[in-house]
């Protein structure tokens, strides 16, 4: 049911509607519509009421219709469903705003109305320079010089210069925005494909990779979208190299980017969301717990503001942030079991983003909510959270995947699953080499586990405490630190030496930390 659900893009527009849209739709497909148009109505509502995409069923609702003609009614009411969304929805966004105002100076130019469709252009660009939308400036200017070059417009002898030094302006902003943009993309994409670096030698390739694509001087930059793209590939820089002191900072500035300007947050409501989400992976990560709650009320309280709640992709992103630093600030005071009261908000809210939701946020969320199910001891739960992502394909966040097997692994050990250990510990050992995700932390971890699969609790443990003694000495070391991002295996450890749930562990440390 989820490849329908997936792919039939008719399917998918129609369930994202909202009941104001479908209203919308009703009344302007009558209104604009032949009457043998109607037919659209009925696909709609065939598709709308059924729970999946089912062809063959709606085809039966539709009596008289056959399969060619179906095709171009489905291609119909999809463009139709567009042109009603665009209707509604153009007074909400400032691009619609934008665009409706170009197309109507396209319009009277082409009637002829030449100083009639200057004037709109003035207050295209005007309204374009109040939210930094170069790329509407362009048209804009573009437009006005086609005009100036074909007519007689009487605007005075300045105006070709002025026109002249506005266009030569603006294009050196867009070259500026383009390669910042560029470097930014590719940054992130590296992350979500790989994770943290490594070893040496991915973050020698990412230093080189930056410094070799980093082809803007810096230093004088004011745009908007140029600073608030250079904070983005700054803060992926520092991301994936785990700097996390330069995190920090670069979020801060990409948050306080839209502090300073807060008529941008309902322009790019998405940057502003995802800038907030790593202002707060920034402190969970340092640990900075005031700033991280202080962030998070401020977050939470941002969802329910109208930029927040007016389309269902701002709703998407909120939740999964908002869902993320949730579990972040339970994993980091130990408050597994509280963190785990979230788990049937989380399931609903999976639900119904369902359709929007993207792969890589789904393992993100399913991760940590087995981190939640494991430290407060239900292990048989964290397994099957963890079965999620490893039974699924391998094709990003490779960091994901190989702690996804290491946690299944120890919770299968926490468990007594003698009988499958070993060959675990083989099966995830190799997979963990072959990503070159293996650590001194991890190859002291595997060796632990091959020494003492069957060993009693009273042997164990003098050598759970040389593990400490050992896995303690990498803990400032910024590579072989990368699991600790991952999964607290110090804190789980010494839950075991000093037998002590893990959760108490973790919040006597939280504890400690909010007291200095």
């Amino acid at each position: 049911m989820m490849s329908n659900r997936s792919t039939d893009i008719l399917f998918q527009l129609i369930k994202s509607l909202e009941k104001a849209e479908k209203r919308h739709f009703k009344l302007y497909i009558k209104r604009s519509s032949a009457r043998e148009d109607l037919k659209v109505i009925q696909l709609f509502d065939a598709i709308d009421k059924g729970k999946d995409y089912d062809e063959k069923l709606i085809l039966k609702k539709l009596p008289g219709i056959e399969k060619p003609q179906y095709a171009n009614l489905k291609v119909h009411l999809y463009k139709a469903l567009l042109a009603s969304l665009r209707l509604l929805k153009s007074s909400e966004s400032i691009d619609l705003q934008l665009h409706e105002q170009l197309d109507y100076a396209k319009i009277l130019y082409n009637k002829g109305l030449y100083l009639q469709s200057l004037k709109i252009l003035d207050k295209v660009k005007d309204l374009a320079k109040s939210y930094h939308q170069e790329s509407f400036l362009i048209q804009a200017i573009s437009l006005q010089k086609k005009i100036e070059t074909l007519h007689i417009t009487r605007s005075g002898g300045s105006t070709a210069d002025q026109l002249t030094f506005e266009a030569n302006d603006v294009n050196e902003q867009r070259n500026e925005i383009t390669a910042l943009s560029n470097l930014a993309l590719q940054l992130y994409q590296w992350y979500v494909k790989h994770g943290h670096a490594r070893n040496v030698k991915d973050e020698k390739g990412v230093k080189e990779f930056f410094k070799q694509n980093l082809h803007v001087k810096t230093i004088n930059l004011k745009g908007f979208y140029q600073r608030l793209y250079l904070y983005q590939s700054y803060c992926w820089y520092a991301f994936i190299r785990q700097d996390f002191l330069m995190y920090y900072r670069y979020s801060r500035k990409w948050a306080d980017l839209f502090k300073n300007e807060p008529m941008m947050i309902s322009v790019e409501t998405g940057h502003y969301i995802k800038g907030m989400h790593n202002l707060l992976t920034a402190n969970f990560n340092l640990r900075n717990f005031r700033q991280f709650d202080k962030w998070l009320a401020r977050f939470e309280r941002f969802t329910f503001s109208q930029p927040a709640t007016r389309h269902d992709n701002f709703r998407m992103q909120a939740f999964v942030y908002l869902t993320s630093a949730k579990i972040n600030q339970h994993l980091m005071k130990g408050s597994f079991g509280d963190g785990l009261k979230l788990v049937p908000s989380i399931t609903a809210g999976l639900e119904e983003f369902d359709l929007y939701i993207d792969r890589h946020r789904v393992l993100v969320i399913q991760y940590k909510t087995a981190l939640l199910y494991f430290g407060n001891g239900n292990y048989e739960k964290s397994i099957d959270h963890l079965q999620l992502i490893i039974n699924g394909p391998v094709d990003m966040r490779i960091d994901l995947q190989c702690y996804a097997r290491l946690l299944h692994l120890m919770a299968h050990f926490e468990m007594g699953n003698d009988a499958i250990i070993e060959s675990l510990i083989k099966s995830v050992f190799r997979f963990m080499s072959r990503m070159e995700n293996l650590t001194m932390v991890e190859e002291e971890m595997f060796k632990f586990l091959r020494n003492n699969v069957y060993e009693s609790a009273a042997k164990l443990n003098p050598e759970l405490k040389k593990l400490l003694t050992k896995i303690k000495q990498f803990e400032k070391d910024r590579y072989e630190t990368r699991v600790f991002s991952y999964f607290d295996i110090i804190s789980w450890v010494e839950s075991k030496v000093y037998e002590k749930p893990m959760s108490l562990i973790v919040h006597e440390k939280y504890l400690q930390s909010r007291h200095r």
